[in-house]
């Protein structure tokens, strides 16, 4: 199913018809700020590894993302945050980052297995913030790209997206062109603030 969302005057009955898909264990295809995702409630396990089956990955190796609305699901799902991380994540987010931190034991058991830390987006995106506040929790989610080719190539165009993707997902959620450059990752789960890898968001939130 092929849904359009409007960024700007976006539908509250569409954001209700995907939230119910995403608790009924779907796995949807959504828009961020940066490339568009795979993407399914955190709190189900079917989800989790319906999207690690498409990704060819098992649950407790997957560089998955919580992606959420805003920052007070931080303590949910990450042990304490210094203060000097903190401001960082404020004056970053919403944008094109995914911070990696510390998680705690709240993290679902099927990701966790021996991992300590999770990446946190909070997009600058409406669309997919909107949904999340809808869910009530995170999406887990991972980029998009086209396994086709030895570059990694991001996928930009929804309808593409779909004709691809439309007997594996339940819905794909047309909200534009997307960009092809992915976050900007910054590890901050260790005693030093380590850029992993420099995307679409710039380095100067970290001076």
């Amino acid at each position: 199913m092929l849904l359009y969302l409007n960024e700007s005057k976006i539908s509250s009955q569409t954001i209700d018809q995907v939230v119910k898909c995403l608790k009924n264990g779907g796995v949807i295809i959504y828009p961020t700020d940066t490339v568009y995702a795979l993407g399914g409630d955190i709190t189900s396990p079917k989800a989790i590894e319906r999207i690690c089956k498409l990704k060819g990955i098992k649950p407790e190796k997957a560089n998955f993302s919580f992606v959420c609305s805003n920052l007070s699901h931080l303590s949910e799902y990450t042990k304490a945050i210094p203060n000097n991380v903190f401001r960082i994540m404020k004056k970053a987010l919403p944008g094109p980052y995914t911070f990696i931190l510390e998680a705690n034991n709240n993290v679902p058991k099927l990701l966790k297995q021996d991992r300590k830390t999770i990446g946190i987006r909070v997009p600058l995106n409406f669309i997919c913030r909107e949904i999340v506040e809808a869910l009530g929790n995170p999406i887990i989610s991972t980029s998009l790209h086209d396994n086709s080719d030895d570059i990694l190539e991001y996928f930009s165009d929804p309808e593409v997206i779909h004709r691809q993707y439309q007997k594996e997902v339940d819905m794909v959620i047309d909200g534009g062109f997307g960009n092809i450059y992915p976050s900007t990752v910054i590890d901050c789960s260790g005693p030093e603030i380590v850029v992993v890898r420099e995307g679409l968001g710039s380095l100067e939130v970290l001076n």
